[in-house]
């Protein structure tokens, strides 16, 4: 408030305090809504459902959301050093045997910022968000993938990342990515770590299956289930 009174916007800029969803406009409609909501593995927080009740109440016919697209996408990943830090590491903790804790462990998908040389596939894209019209329901959602896999290599990680673009009605489109090839961010990779490393074979196709819901005990957090041919793995985001 300080900031638009020091710049003498106090006449143009309207500052309003609470949830969207509680306070009052003192307009009925706008045209424009922007909003950096975005969590870890996109959907994180659910900070989308309030961008979704703001759209459904203010904006008006033509108006737009921004960012507007986003596309969630995952990758197979080769580290043994992560695998080494994150999975390996129960086997000899101090020279206890602490295995039976692998898996309770990895089930918490890790936020870590992957090395672009550890991907070992062609990222595929498993869900296409326009902001514009997704309803709340189809931010729960199911999706078949196959990742072309580009070198002979065991898989000991699948990776998440999320691209947005900035482009209806943009003169000038805008976008960028989280992906490991890309230039850091803050939300750097969503990273499903497996117990058992998977081998890969450069030119093969990795098919599976992917399911994200919220957490009814925690509607912020997220629940991730990722069947593999010979594997059903569970994660959550909290």
């Amino acid at each position: 408030m300080d900031i638009v009174r020091l710049n003498g916007l106090q006449d143009t800029v309207t500052l309003l305090k609470g949830r969207v969803e509680d306070v009052s406009l003192p307009v009925d409609k706008v045209d424009i809504i922007v909003s950096e909501w975005m969590g870890y593995f996109l959907l994180f927080e659910s900070m989308l459902d309030s961008v979704l009740f703001a759209r459904d109440a203010y904006l008006a016919d033509g108006g737009s959301v921004y960012p507007d697209l986003c596309s969630l996408s995952l990758a197979a990943v080769s580290d043994p050093r992560l695998h080494q830090e994150h999975v390996l590491f129960w086997d000899d903790v101090y020279g206890f045997d602490m295995s039976v804790m692998r898996r309770t462990s990895i089930m918490e998908a890790g936020v870590e910022v992957v090395p672009a040389e550890a991907v070992v596939s062609r990222a595929a894209v498993i869900q296409t968000f326009d902001c514009n019209s997704v309803s709340l329901s189809q931010l729960e959602f199911e999706a078949d993938f196959t990742l072309e896999i580009t070198e002979s290599a065991p898989c000991t990680a699948l990776v998440g990342f999320f691209d947005v673009l900035f482009q209806r009605n943009c003169e000038k489109q805008l976008s960028f990515s989280t992906g490991p090839h890309a230039s850091k961010t803050h939300w750097k990779q969503t990273l499903f770590l497996l117990e058992t490393p998977l081998p890969l074979t450069k030119g093969e196709e990795l098919k599976g299956k992917i399911c994200v819901r919220k957490n009814k005990k925690d509607p912020r957090s997220l629940l991730v289930q990722v069947l593999l041919p010979d594997r059903s793995l569970h994660y959550t985001l909290q």
